[in-house]
């Protein structure tokens, strides 16, 4: 996971200093092809791991709950955040 981390980082760093560059510019379309390419080759991987395919009903499940929790949660944390740092008083006319 650290190396992972240091690639986001070196790239975020790379595009910070290339940011004017056609390349940094042209980066977006290459991450719309990449993203779904990336998506197929996962579900291509777990469609040919027995194991997986076999208790993907349990593990579905698990994986939606624990999907289902983290999205709720980012929810409540971004409602909480929002109404912690943008008060605003009601003041009646």
């Amino acid at each position: 996971m650290t190396i992972i981390i240091g690639i986001l980082c070196a790239g975020i760093l790379t595009g910070y200093l290339a940011r004017n560059s056609r390349a940094v510019r042209h980066a977006e379309k290459g991450i719309a092809w990449t993203v779904p390419l990336l998506l197929f080759l996962m579900g291509l991987s777990v469609g040919g791991n027995p194991s997986l395919m076999k208790n993907l009903a349990s593990l579905g499940g698990q994986a939606l709950a624990i999907a289902a929790a983290a999205t709720l949660g980012s929810i409540a944390a971004g409602w909480g955040l929002y109404k912690l740092l943008f008060k605003t008083e009601n003041h009646e006319k």
